[in-house]
């Protein structure tokens, strides 16, 4: 490789990034909110000066991000902005080496025990009526699925994102969802399924919903600490079968 190539390399953001970051902060000054139009193609290229070829570079880099939208024969949009790119990360790096990578399971469980337990006051506090009648509605369906051997992770997941909605806190939101749909989709790959598991995990979430209920958040937060006391087990177990490296 040329001298005068490498450093270039090591020590500037590449063009698509630097570009990139354009775009971002003409988002940020601009206050645009997500679903907004952008400007143009060409009108972006002379606002930014930069090319055709570099802003389109920018854009892709953008969109797999979720940053922007683009809708083909109508223009370029602010994204969504949600945690798809985060989710697919970090599913492809547990199923890329698994044995290596119960660490993550350990973690996103670590995550989203700790939303739960952290705001557990207020999650008890704001859970009205309606919404406990319906997490009980959700347990029921838990144990649909465990009796007839069909997998739950569906309406797992719609309990955990109920139970986080009254915070109206769209980030903790999405981090919850991006967490569990990694735990789901990583989880039967690493092969964590286990009926007796189920039964407990079945009996944390009626505890959580009773806990709520009650008003009680000690109850609540040991219920959160039981829920994912048998998947910690099972994955400790799993790590002194298959140490970490031994292929």
């Amino acid at each position: 490789m040329p001298a005068d190539v490498r450093p270039a390399r090591q020590g500037r953001p590449s063009l698509r990034a630097t570009v990139t970051e354009q775009i971002k902060r003409y988002i940020i000054d601009s206050e645009l909110r997500p679903g907004d139009p952008l400007p143009t193609e060409g009108e972006l290229c002379e606002t930014l000066n930069v090319s055709r070829s570099s802003l389109r570079e920018a854009i892709k880099t953008l969109a797999a991000l979720d940053i922007v939208e683009v809708r083909h024969g109508f223009g370029t949009y602010v994204g969504r902005l949600s945690l798809t790119a985060l989710v697919e990360s970090l599913t492809f790096r547990g199923l890329l080496s698994p044995t290596d990578d119960f660490r993550v399971l350990l973690d996103l469980i670590q995550v989203r025990q700790l939303f739960e337990q952290g705001m557990a006051t207020q999650i008890v506090e704001r859970l009205d009526v309606d919404r406990l009648t319906a997490l009980d509605d959700l347990v029921a369906g838990l144990e649909r699925c465990h009796d007839s051997g069909t997998s739950f992770v569906d309406t797992d997941r719609a309990f955990h994102r109920l139970l986080m909605e009254p915070l109206g806190n769209e980030l903790i939101s999405q981090l919850t969802g991006a967490f569990w749909d990694v735990y789901a989709l990583v989880a039967p790959h690493l092969g964590l399924a286990d009926r007796q598991e189920e039964t407990e995990t079945i009996a944390a979430h009626r505890a959580m919903v009773d806990a709520a209920r009650a008003r009680d958040v000690t109850a609540f937060v040991a219920a959160v600490e039981a829920h994912y006391a048998p998947v910690r087990r099972r994955i400790t177990a799993a790590t002194e079968q298959h140490p970490p490296h031994q292929r």
